[in-house]
Order: structure tokens, then C-alpha cells, then sequence
């Protein structure tokens, strides 16, 4: 995923209450047809097509499938929390580089970095925690909370 770059002021003006139904329909299934959508917010299918598109070119939202890491045969998801000296951003533009690592964020308070990991096996996540997390420069202490069950997780945050 890339970093979040964009202009919160332009993007705002962007959402009114139909584009925030657009983006509300799609949460809720992200195949439904620009027909569907439209038939839903009061919209043709073209001019929902053209909101969903300049939505996604102006980087408000995506449109991605989400899978299960259990069913592809990640057996092992943990979130890494990492103390570091000096400049966070190398640090965090080498994790997010590592294909096991899936979300990075830079961070306030015991952590200066956060690290979500999939791996096939435990055997696999303490590779990567020892020989490419803690081998980075400026990485000084790692903590991992290693996922026993995952209770919640959604995408649908809505929109303001």
C-alpha cells in the first residue's frame, strides 16, 4: 500500500453526502455494478463511474480484494513493535519493502514503529524477525504480539 501523501482539504471537497454513498455502497460489495450503485444514490451508471473514478485517481479510496491469510497458508500473523534511533523513515521504507511485512506506520508513544508480519510458519516469522528486522540500522529493541485468534478486522470505517 502506498504512503498516504494526498491533500486532506482537496480531497474533502470531494466528498459529499452522494460520494459518500457511492463509497458506502462499495464497502459494503465492492463488485456491486455502477448500475446497482446508482439505483442506490440517485445517480446513472456513467455518473457513478465518473466519481468512483476521480475518487480513485484523486487517491481517496481503493477498490482491492482482501483475502484470508489463514486460507493462502500464512499460518503466523504478528505485529511488531520496534524502537529505533535516528531517522524513522529509512527504517520504515526498508520494512515496507519486505514482502512478509504488510502494513508499516510510524508511530507516538512506547513504539516508533509498527510492523504487521505474515509468515507460512513461526519458523519463518523468526527469520524475519532476526535476520532482516533487527539486522537494519537504527532498529534497537523489537517486541512481537504474535495473533492467537482474530476477533475483528473490517474496512468499512465509513466516511465523514
Amino acid at each position: 500500500m502506498p504512503v498516504r501523501t494526498g491533500n486532506p482539504d482537496k480531497n474533502q471537497a470531494l466528498l459529499d453526502d452522494t460520494s459518500k454513498a457511492i463509497i458506502e455502497q462499495l464497502q459494503l460489495d465492492g463488485r456491486r455494478s455502477y448500475a446497482a450503485i446508482g439505483k442506490a444514490v440517485g445517480l446513472s451508471e456513467a455518473a457513478v463511474r465518473q466519481r468512483v473514478q476521480r475518487l480513485t485517481e484523486a487517491g481517496v479510496m481503493q477498490v482491492v480484494a482482501v483475502t484470508d491469510p489463514l486460507e493462502l497458508g500464512f499460518a503466523r500473523q504478528a505485529m511488531v513493535g520496534i524502537k529505533a534511533e535516528g531517522a524513522l523513515e529509512p527504517i520504515a521504507a526498508k520494512l515496507a519493502e519486505m514482502d512478509e511485512i504488510e502494513y508499516v506506520v510510524i508511530t507516538a508513544g512506547s513504539f516508533d514503529l509498527l510492523a504487521e508480519v505474515l509468515a507460512e510458519s513461526d519458523e519463518q516469522l523468526l527469520r524475519v524477525l532476526s535476520e532482516r528486522i533487527r539486522a537494519i540500522d537504527g532498529v534497537k529493541v523489537t517486541e512481537t504480539f504474535v495473533y492467537l485468534k482474530l476477533v475483528k478486522q473490517t474496512y468499512s470505517w465509513g466516511v465523514r
